[in-house]
């Protein structure tokens, strides 16, 4: 009798399986989704409006300062997104002042998303890369209280944002944070110190920074430039170079930053 029960058993743990395995497809699907729109954020960073950095960085420094401390990892990840929208310096300073608003008692945080929502509200895109910009902030330290993830909830439930979606940039963004830590991380850390390097600008520059030092190194080394003087053979070498070096540099740069 026991023999007989085994195929009744395992037939039944197929079937309770069985539904476990579409929503483990569908949450994959989503997530494919997920990283191949992250990819092409590069575009999309480049056409963000004030009313958007206004709202984003508000909400960012309420949620930020939801645990009762900033901390320096959650600031230095705000940092990094106001390079990567490209922001000015004046531009920065406001987006400094804002996310310092949203810091304070009584920010209006529904208020402001339902703004948020009205000038963005036929663009999905636009209300998912605003969570996702969000959220690597907040997961920029190790663990989330319970009421910043309910404040998350709310940013969702007012950009009309689904759990689902929700996990799946989480999943992205904290996969991301892992790779940064890995060894292959620290290769890709070391590639873009030496990008910074090799324009001879630091990470905190602004983006114009980047491009007038790339254009005053092109214009200083590339072979065309000494020519003229009939230089040694060894000498355009070096410049040919330095030329692919400071070119090279400068592309990664563009597409991590989002250089337009």
């Amino acid at each position: 009798m026991h023999d007989t029960m085994r195929p009744h058993m395992l037939l039944g743990k197929i079937l309770v399986l069985i539904p476990i395995l579409l929503v483990a497809y569908q949450f994959y699907r989503g997530f494919k989704k997920t990283m191949h729109s992250f990819e092409k954020d590069g575009a999309a960073l480049g056409r963000v409006s004030d009313e958007f950095v206004r709202a984003l960085f508000g909400v960012m420094g309420h949620l930020a300062k939801t645990d009762g401390r900033v901390t320096e990892d959650e600031i230095r990840a705000a940092r990094l997104i106001m390079h990567r929208l490209g922001l000015s310096p004046a531009q920065v300073r406001r987006a400094i002042g804002w996310f310092d608003d949203g810091k304070r008692p009584g920010f209006p945080l529904v208020q402001t998303l339902r703004e948020a929502r009205r000038v963005h509200g036929r663009s999905p895109q636009r209300r998912t890369l605003f969570l996702r910009l969000l959220l690597e902030v907040v997961l920029a330290k190790d663990s989330l209280s319970t009421s910043e993830r309910a404040h998350i909830w709310t940013v969702c439930t007012e950009l009309d944002i689904g759990r689902v979606e929700l996990a799946q940039l989480e999943a992205m963004i904290r996969a991301q944070k892992g790779f940064k830590r890995s060894p292959a991380g620290d290769a890709d850390a070391a590639r873009v110190r030496g990008a910074y390097e090799a324009l001879g600008v630091s990470p905190d520059v602004s983006n114009d920074d980047i491009k007038k030092a790339y254009r005053r190194l092109m214009n200083k080394n590339h072979p065309d430039k000494i020519a003229g003087s009939n230089p040694e053979a060894e000498v355009i070498a070096e410049a040919e170079r330095r030329t692919r070096e400071v070119r090279g540099a400068y592309e990664m740069l563009k597409a991590r930053r989002s250089i337009r």
